[in-house]
């Protein structure tokens, strides 16, 4: 059983919470038909995650990895995460540089402005589909955050071999140039749709994950170690659904795939902090999955545009109706963390269980999933998540 977390500055109320272990449970969040008692770690007030991620000496896990004044390459940078990560690093953690890759020049023009040409700002043009690139970006880089990624559904679908490219591909030529430089820590930034996968983009986000989770293979103790982080949706994000409801409410209408569809959100800046404290702690082959909450689709749309009206278009190709944070094949090999989970590999998860003191084991039928009625938002954290977007 999971036990709540008592050493923090927490509500001292806990709970038994009632989790459906059935798929098939009731899609508007009434109780459900068949339960199992789960121990969880109990909810901040407020707050859409339960266990915000901590970072610099705050964080609650033993930290392996100190950023300050190191060369920091974040590939794909010049997108909304990127965006975050480099303010959280300027303001943060003190980074001797930082070196933005990315294709768009219009992009990397606009942040060096809006940081007023900061002299720890580098921008490279380049391509992680390029080797020969990446290898003189991360020539004297120590750090690598890798989002660079094709991540629209319906184009992935519709463009397999260029997804393939880029984000399978490119995830090899990532971890290529990596090892063929001085970088001593890699993470990449994955989804929650790499989980028991139904898309292209998820499949290729799967592969993505076991292609950096088995490259520490190719290194030694002090060498480069590779990890991974899933993320779930980031509101606020481009092409993501607030800013596209409100958007079309413009019209009067908004346009839903499917009434019953549940999804985890979060904010740009939890997942920065979730990246840059997963760099501190990783020891190498972890995929970390943040602690979120989900609410449905329909309930989304009421709360952006409550006067508008709902028109039903159809679940787009690839797209589940849920999303699993951790397949049921993956729970056997997780831990939870107490500020998040840890998914390690299969064929050492005795072993490196042990480096999680902290680690305790899922039980089984877990069901960490966006259909889940006990990781519901309320009212308050759905409005705070759309005021934020």
């Amino acid at each position: 059983m999971i036990t709540p977390l008592t050493n923090l500055n927490l509500s001292k109320t806990y709970f038994n919470p009632q989790i459906s272990s059935n798929r098939q449970f009731d899609r508007n969040f009434s109780s459900a038909a068949v339960h199992t008692e789960r121990n969880l770690p109990p909810l901040y007030s407020g707050n859409i995650l339960y266990f915000t991620p901590s970072f610099g000496q705050r964080n609650i896990h033993e930290k392996k990895y100190d950023l300050k004044d190191k060369t920091i390459v974040i590939t794909g940078g010049t997108g909304t995460i990127g965006n975050y990560l480099i303010d959280s690093l300027l303001k943060n953690y003190s980074p001797k540089k930082i070196i933005v890759f990315s294709r768009d020049e219009m992009k990397q023009h606009v942040m060096k402005n809006k940081n007023n040409k900061n002299e720890k700002l580098s921008f490279v043009i380049g391509d992680v589909r390029d080797e020969t690139a990446l290898e003189r970006a991360f020539k004297k880089a120590d750090v690598v955050i890798h989002t660079a990624a094709m991540k629209h559904v319906p184009i992935c679908e519709e463009n397999p071999e260029e997804a393939v490219k880029t984000n399978i591909d490119g995830a090899r030529n990532v971890i290529k140039a990596a090892l063929n430089s001085n970088v001593k820590r890699v993470i990449a930034v994955s989804s929650d749709k790499a989980s028991s996968p139904s898309n292209l983009y998820g499949a290729t986000k799967f592969v993505s994950e076991k292609l950096f989770t088995n490259a520490n293979k190719y290194t030694d103790e002090d060498g480069v170690k590779f990890s991974c982080v899933r993320l779930g949706n980031v509101v606020g994000s481009r092409g993501s659904i607030i800013p596209l409801f409100r958007e079309q409410s413009k019209t009067g209408t908004i346009k839903i795939t499917d009434k019953n569809m549940t999804r985890f959100f979060m904010t740009p800046a939890q997942a920065s902090d979730l990246i840059l404290s997963g760099i501190e702690i990783m020891n190498g082959a972890e995929i970390f999955i943040p602690k979120l909450k989900n609410t449905s689709i329909m309930e989304l749309a009421k709360q952006v545009a409550p006067d508008a009206k709902i028109e039903y278009i159809g679940i787009r190709p690839g797209e589940k109706l849920d999303e699993d944070f951790i397949s049921p094949v993956e729970e056997k090999s997780a831990l939870d963390i107490k500020d998040r989970y840890v998914i390690l590999p299969k064929d050492s998860f005795d072993t490196m269980k042990k480096l999680w003191k902290e680690g305790k084991e899922l039980d089984s039928n877990y069901n960490y999933s966006s259909s889940n009625s006990y990781f519901k938002m309320s009212e308050k954290d759905l409005k705070k998540l759309i005021k934020e977007a």
